[in-house]
């Protein structure tokens, strides 16, 4: 488990899956793949420090 949370119970473990199901899933539905979504970010980049 990485950031925010320190322990998943079972009984709560959909709810988890749930929201990180919801995080990375719909990126592809609307058309961004990886690759478009790192050409952004480079992007967003320029200018900043």
């Amino acid at each position: 488990m990485s950031g925010v949370y320190q322990h998943c119970s079972e009984k709560h473990l959909h709810r988890y899956l749930a929201e990180f199901d919801f995080r990375y899933n719909p990126r592809v539905a609307l058309g961004v793949e990886d690759s478009e979504r790192t050409s952004r970010a480079v992007r967003g980049m320029v200018g900043k420090r």
